[in-house]
This record gives C-alpha cells, structure tokens and sequence, in this order.
C-alpha cells in the first residue's frame, strides 16, 4: 500500500498491530483523527498514554483496578467465602454483566500453554493459594471459571490438584459455553445461568 506521508505509514503500522484492526481500517482511522480537532486526537494520546503508565493492578485479585484493592474486593456486600477464578479482566466484566454472582475473583493472567512457554510460575498461581491458605476456611468454595478449551482445562485440572488439601469445595461453570470458546464472547444469559449452575470439577 503506497501512502502520501511517512507520516501516515508510520500511524498506520502502529494502529494496525491492535486486534482486530487490519491496514486499510488503520488508514481510515489515521485519516478519521486528521479531520478531527486537533485537541480530540491529543486528548486520544494522552488518555492512552495515561492507560499504559498509570493502570495498577488490585493487590488481592489482581485485576485492572484505580486502587490498591479494586471495588469488588473492597465491598462489604460481596462474599467472601467465595472466589471465582478467570483468566483476565475481560472475564471479570463479563461475568460482572450477567448480575448472577456475588462473591469476589482471582485474575491468572492467563492460562497454562507449555507450547507458549507459560507454565504457572508465570501466572497468579502462588497468590491464590497463599490466599486459600490465609483465609483459614473463610473461603468456603473456589468456581473455576476458565474458558472451556486445552489451556483452560489443563489450567483447571492444575488448580485442582493445588487446592485439593484445603477445606473447599472446588467447582467449575456448567458448560453451557460452547467448546473452544472465550467467556467475554458468550451472551450474558448463557454466562449466567452457567455461574448460576456450575458444577463439581472432577
């Protein structure tokens, strides 16, 4: 593709390496932020700027949060005898929307993929369970929410040997999820109701 500006190229290459976003929308968007204020796009910029230096991470379950502890966590309302492991952010919110559960989450950060090098020292394994084990036996049942594909099921049957010993009840969402599929792409309904019936992971 020929561009009229080094300029243009140089917009384009960065805007086309986010998911989804191939070269001729980058172009489009690149040309879309030139006919706009100039104000609009530096505020674009700086809002992204902001993202990347000063996002924090919840202390306790780890997800994308503007505190220490983020909001699910700090609540009094939530139930605490109850944690919900998923694999990132996307599934805190997804699960969030559907309005069928109230305990409180533990982000991974991803999943087990020895193809990709990660194994569970690379994810927030050890915290979960130094969180178990603090707990006492506060913490009643552990919901393994993790998107129904290899990577999740190894990652399941991981967590499942690690938590065998303490005192709790280990369960995983009914799978009402298509096979092979990612939570934050499932409808709210078939999300929930698979909160609402999870079932004993074996």
């Amino acid at each position: 593709m020929n561009y009229p500006s080094k300029l243009i190229e140089d917009a384009v290459e960065e805007i086309s390496k986010l998911p989804g976003i191939g070269k001729k929308t980058a172009l489009r968007l690149a040309l879309h932020l030139l006919k706009r204020e100039e104000q609009q796009t530096t505020q674009l910029a700086e809002a992204l700027v902001s993202l990347r230096q000063k996002t924090r991470y919840c202390r306790q379950c780890h997800t994308i949060s503007d505190e220490e502890l983020c909001h699910i966590c700090a609540s009094p309302r939530r139930d605490s005898s109850l944690i919900c492991v998923v694999e990132d952010t996307r599934d805190v919110l997804a699960i969030e929307n559907t309005g069928q559960y109230r305990g409180l989450y533990h982000v991974l950060g991803g999943l087990i993929n020895p193809l990709e090098g990660i194994g569970p020292a690379e994810l927030q394994v050890e915290s979960l369970i130094e969180r178990v084990a603090q707990s006492g036996e506060e913490i009643r049942e552990v919901v393994l929410a993790l998107s129904p594909t290899m990577q999740g099921d190894t990652t399941s049957f991981y967590l499942t040997k690690r938590l065998r010993s303490f005192p709790l009840k280990i369960t995983t969402i009914a799978r009402g999820i298509p096979i092979g599929g990612d939570l934050e792409y499932a409808d709210e309904i078939t999300l929930g109701r698979s909160i609402v019936g999870r079932i004993s992971y074996e």
